[in-house]
């Protein structure tokens, strides 16, 4: 735990017990979304109630699996951080495809309007939108890739991911930690 920076941890807790910690890190902090990484049966109680449950799935149990937000498709932790950055980089495509292609159609739009431009042009343009939102969503592929080639370790990642605020930590789950 001193390795990775991590203020607090438990281990060994039961079911019950893991419900009772959630519970109470949730009611101290409840801006901040927690998540919880579990593979067992236990710890499907725990997947569920968090605000994204995390599974283990080549040795996850089936309950913790269909109880969890994410499933991991191997037992290495690390590739959360991976799937974070990645999902930040689409979404950031995302905005940027929706941002572009309705700037384009509103352009568009007001300039048939003036009659400056004709259905042709339109079409142009529409297509022309839809194959550039698609190149730029092939991109993520790139960035993906690019990303595993970077990566250096698991401290730099949850330090990445949440900051220097310190981390929580129960069973497998990370929690940043709350301000003092």
């Amino acid at each position: 735990a001193n390795a990775l920076g991590i203020d607090e941890f438990h281990a060994g807790l039961l079911p019950a017990d893991k419900v009772a910690r959630m519970e109470a890190l949730k009611a101290a902090a409840p801006t901040i979304p927690l998540a919880f990484v579990g593979d067992g049966i236990n710890d499907a109680p725990v997947l569920k109630l968090a605000d994204v449950g995390i599974a283990m799935g080549a040795l996850g149990s089936d309950a913790a699996i269909e109880a969890a937000d994410v499933v991991l498709m191997d037992d290495d932790p690390t590739k959360i951080a991976g799937g974070m950055r990645t999902a930040r980089k689409t979404l950031c495509l995302v905005m940027q495809n929706i941002i572009f292609a309705i700037g384009v159609k509103f352009i568009m739009l007001l300039l048939g309007a003036l009659g400056v431009a004709n259905m042709w042009e339109a079409v142009f343009a529409d297509v022309g939108v839809t194959v550039l939102a698609i190149a730029n969503a092939m991109s993520i592929k790139i960035i993906v890739y690019l990303q595993s080639k970077s990566e250096s370790n698991e401290k730099e990642y949850v330090h990445n991911i949440y900051g220097t605020g310190g981390i929580y930590a129960a069973d497998y789950a990370v929690y940043p930690a709350p301000s003092s």
